[in-house]
């Protein structure tokens, strides 16, 4: 999903590639036309619909021809204020999933149906247990450079994938996170400090369980790099393998089996859940 280019989140690399986050893809350009048609036929001009929301002419341009992502309360507005009759909220859900590079979207869509959720971590701390200032912290630094205004929808996309965490009945959630990702201050000493806590705070959780893979490890069974594994509602099991710009879902069973079979080991290599928190808490204090 960069992690995983996503779900494996979100790690910098592949999500965070300089790729238009889902400017001009098809169902922007529909959901474009759409508010435009609806604005139209309120008798509203750009700046005069632009007041009403809170938003500049320049936005509502950007949102009606499909060259920026609108967030959801965006679009409750637009549905409302525009007498749309749900068409707008209706596209909420694909327009969203647009705020992801291409790659990504089918991941994204299938984490948001995941029951389980298994991540390994080798570059950095996985997405779906980011603080803003840490995504913010791998989107600035990543090369070649974001705009800015990409940044700001790639970190909006990656807390809202976050929504996992409060969703009901509640996901099963594991995450293997490699020693070296915790020891490295992307972004400053102060923002890993407010990582380091904000994994703490997610590792509370019942349904969520952290460990950490020390590097004095003299047999390990992840070396091929970062995957995350999937099982949805209805049973299916999926893997998504990051590669540098080849990031991967795998359906076929015998693909999956072979990751099941690393992921369980390297569950087994690591600290337990228990001793993984307090490390990090060690980690913490020496910040």
């Amino acid at each position: 999903m960069s992690e995983v280019a996503g779900l494996a989140e979100e790690e910098p690399g592949a999500e965070g590639e300089e790729r238009e986050s889902g400017a001009g893809s098809g169902i922007l350009r529909v959901f474009g036309r759409q508010l435009k048609r609806f604005r139209v036929r309120a008798g509203l001009e750009r700046a005069g619909f632009g007041s009403v929301t809170g938003y500049s002419v320049s936005t509502i341009a950007a949102y009606e021809q499909g060259r920026r992502v609108p967030p959801p309360k965006f679009i409750d507005q637009a549905d409302e204020v525009l007498d749309a009759g749900g068409v707008l909220r209706e596209m909420k859900e694909e327009v969203a999933r647009a705020q992801f590079p291409a790659f990504f979207r089918d991941a994204a869509r299938l984490e948001g149906e995941a029951v389980e959720l298994h991540v390994y971590a080798t570059k950095a701390v996985p997405g779906l247990l980011q603080s803003e200032e840490y995504a913010r912290a791998v989107f600035t630094m990543w090369r070649p450079l974001l705009r800015d205004e990409v940044i700001d929808e790639r970190v909006t996309a990656r807390l809202a994938r976050q929504e996992i965490f409060a969703r009901s009945p509640q996901p099963t959630l594991s995450f293997v996170i490699e020693e070296g990702v915790l020891r490295r201050p992307l972004g400053g000493r102060a923002v890993m400090r407010g990582q380091l806590e904000h994994i703490l705070l997610y590792g509370q959780r019942r349904n969520v369980e952290i460990q950490v893979l020390p590097t004095e490890l003299e047999e390990h069974a992840g070396l091929e790099g970062p995957f995350t594994l999937i099982e949805t509602r209805d049973g299916r099991r999926i893997a998504y393998v990051e590669g540098h710009k080849d990031s991967r879902l795998h359906t076929e069973r015998k693909a999956v089996r072979e990751i099941e079979e690393q992921y369980g080991i390297l569950r087994a290599q690591a600290l337990t859940p228990r001793a993984s928190l307090t490390f990090v808490e060690k980690l913490l204090g020496e910040q």
